[in-house]
């Protein structure tokens, strides 16, 4: 899809920074050029795309559609709901207590927790550009599997008596629900490009510059040996190393990326990047605020065993078809 791209950024190292591709540096730079422009190009369209559909699901609609689903029916559409709605770890406690007090089951209201940070647009696209459409594609399943079944082993555990007192008797108002037109929901979809462009680009260069110094500095030979396919604790520890890290999709995306070139297993990065996004210290601290330390623990310990076993499912099915 993008190898007009590839030429024109190895033109540009080669004929403008006179450096050779073969090169650690020339290639260091290349990456971060490439994959810059790649992955806003493709962010800026899935952006867009999803905005509009989201355009149909603003947070009180989600609450309402939610209400009338019961058992695993109401994990599952919680988990589809979590792909398409706005999430950030800032919203986590007024979105749990909204959640709460419509009635909406403890199990259910943590497959949508789970899954809105793993799986978004933004995710998807850097997914797409990096690693093709199989890759993306089944990330975005298995992401909606981990919050599915997250969520249904939470709420088996009838931990209700674990949520702070007062977020039960809490009363939130309901917000009228105003329907677009089309020319309206153009709008919201563009705004909402320049909205999170403009707030995760930081994430992206960050991330795609230290993406670029893995890419032409880092021993493949150690990274192979030790964080590769083969070894039976990378993806555990992974897992353990992300959770205390802030950062979202967008900044780790081109590192694992980097990573995978490598010889990193693939399914040990992309289990440290939804470590990351899942499980990161800020949003645990911010969710301590409406439920007790158990059900934290709980949540975190349900949510880190699926993504462990999703980055070995793909460490041995899915190497080889990058």
């Amino acid at each position: 899809m993008f190898n007009w791209l590839y030429k024109l950024i190895s033109l540009l190292v080669e004929n403008v920074f006179r450096v050779s591709m073969e090169t650690r540096l020339g290639s260091s730079i290349h990456f971060f050029f490439y994959d810059t422009i790649k992955i806003i190009i493709l962010l800026g369209i899935m952006i867009f795309a999803i905005s509009y559909i989201r355009s149909y699901f603003p947070l009180e609609k989600t609450k309402k559609i939610l209400e009338r689903f019961d058992g695993n029916i109401g994990n599952v559409m919680a988990a589809l709901l979590g792909i398409v709605t706005p999430f950030c770890s800032c919203s986590s406690v007024p979105l749990f207590i909204g959640f709460v007090e419509a009635g909406i089951p403890l199990g259910v209201t943590f497959s949508f927790l789970i899954t809105s940070p793993i799986v978004n647009e933004a995710a998807f696209a850097i997914l797409l550009a990096s690693f093709g459409v199989k890759v993306a594609v089944i990330y975005v399943i298995t992401g909606v599997v981990i919050g599915t079944l997250g969520g249904i082993i939470i709420g088996k555990f009838k931990m209700e008596n674990h949520v702070e007192e007062y977020v039960y008797k809490m009363q939130m108002k309901d917000t009228v629900i105003k329907e677009l037109n089309q020319k309206e929901r153009f709008k919201f979809a563009i705004d909402n490009v320049k909205e999170i462009v403009g707030r995760v680009w930081i994430f992206l260069i960050i991330g795609i510059a230290l993406g670029a110094v893995i890419h032409g500095y880092a021993p493949a030979e150690i990274l192979s040996k030790y964080a590769g396919p083969n070894n039976p604790f990378a993806v555990f520890v992974a897992v353990v190393c992300g959770i205390p890290l802030y950062s979202n999709a967008l900044g780790t995306i081109p590192i694992a990326e980097a990573l995978i070139n490598k010889g990193v297993g693939i399914g040990t990065a992309l289990a440290f990047m939804m470590a990351v996004t899942a499980l990161s210290l800020p949003e645990m601290i911010l969710l301590r605020k409406v439920i007790k330390p158990k059900l934290i623990a709980t949540f975190v310990i349900v949510t880190g065993i699926g993504i462990v076993i999703v980055g070995y499912l793909f460490n041995i099915f899915i190497t080889g078809i990058i």
